[in-house]
């Protein structure tokens, strides 16, 4: 059968942009890879009427009322390619083929963090991106923010809201005068020395032995979509300080014509209320597309 959508990513902007189809009583087929950004982090915060729940726990509760509706068909698995044009696109997950009329893609991002040894394995745990979403448990503890780019003053900056902070440009940006004394007025110093590890909850080893104990890390990944089918299908990309993501317009349509993107993969700054909030403009907007 032919669906009215495919949604490639069923995390919280997907299944939110499924929501409003189901509601128009729309065919809806989710593929979902089952690996949400935010599956090692135990809180969510900052997400209204949700606010320190287990991220888990609200995936699940999401999925259980979308099961609610009739017209949903939901497979676990990867989609890996996708072809097709407006009304006639096609969506392959493993040796299944799918039809629909319209792609939603809402696969969500993958991180690229610093190479430090070490922080992969605390990244959600004790190593953040989000301050408003990690930063208020920290309980004006000492933080750290570890430089990822040229662009990561500015973290250091906002990150300074939240406690003491030390700023590691860690060799990968250099800290101007003005920079250091501006982090100077927030009550966050610079250290240049360059890191060896993460070790502990959040300790900071350094190369040359010193070892700096913090309650909490940020640094701010370099992202890119979590995976390469909506540009097997032709959407372009866009460059930002973040990252890469596929391109959108005010509709949430890619460069594809009706394909769109929602959530982490299609927009900027990320958060789990914004994906949510992104995924029902999608989601309304595509049903506009098939009325219309």
């Amino acid at each position: 059968m032919q669906h009215d959508v495919i949604v490639v990513g069923g995390s919280y902007a997907g299944m939110a942009a499924a929501l409003q189809l189901l509601r128009a009583r729309r065919t809806v087929l989710v593929i979902d890879a089952g690996e949400r950004r935010n599956r090692f982090a135990a809180q969510s915060h900052g997400f209204l009427g949700q606010d320190g729940a287990d991220p888990a726990a609200i995936a699940r509760e999401a999925l259980a009322q979308l099961e609610r509706y009739p017209t949903l068909e939901w497979i676990d698995g990867i989609a890996d390619a996708a072809a097709g044009e407006r009304d006639d696109f096609v969506v392959k997950a493993g040796p299944a083929e799918h039809s629909a009329r319209r792609i939603i893609f809402a696969t969500g991002v993958k991180d690229g963090l610093p190479d430090v040894p070490g922080l992969a394995d605390r990244w959600g745990r004790s190593v953040f991106h989000c301050p408003y979403c990690h930063g208020y448990e920290l309980n004006r503890g000492r933080i750290g923010v570890i430089g990822a780019g040229p662009g990561s003053i500015h973290q250091a900056q906002i990150v300074a809201e939240w406690g003491p902070l030390t700023y590691f440009p860690n060799g990968l940006a250099e800290v101007t005068g003005e920079e250091k004394a501006d982090l100077s007025r927030r009550g966050a110093d610079v250290e240049t020395g360059r890191i060896a590890a993460i070790e502990g909850i959040a300790d900071v080893r350094l190369m040359d032995g010193r070892v700096l104990q913090f309650a909490g890390l940020f640094t701010a990944p370099v992202c890119s979509p979590a995976t390469p089918v909506a540009e097997v299908l032709g959407c372009a990309l866009d460059e930002t300080g973040m990252g890469t993501h596929l391109r959108t317009d005010g509709m949430k349509e890619t460069s594809v014509p009706g394909a769109y993107a929602c959530g982490d993969v299609g927009r900027v700054p990320h958060s789990v209320s914004l994906a949510v909030g992104d995924g029902a403009w999608c989601g309304a907007m595509v049903h506009r597309s098939l009325v219309f």
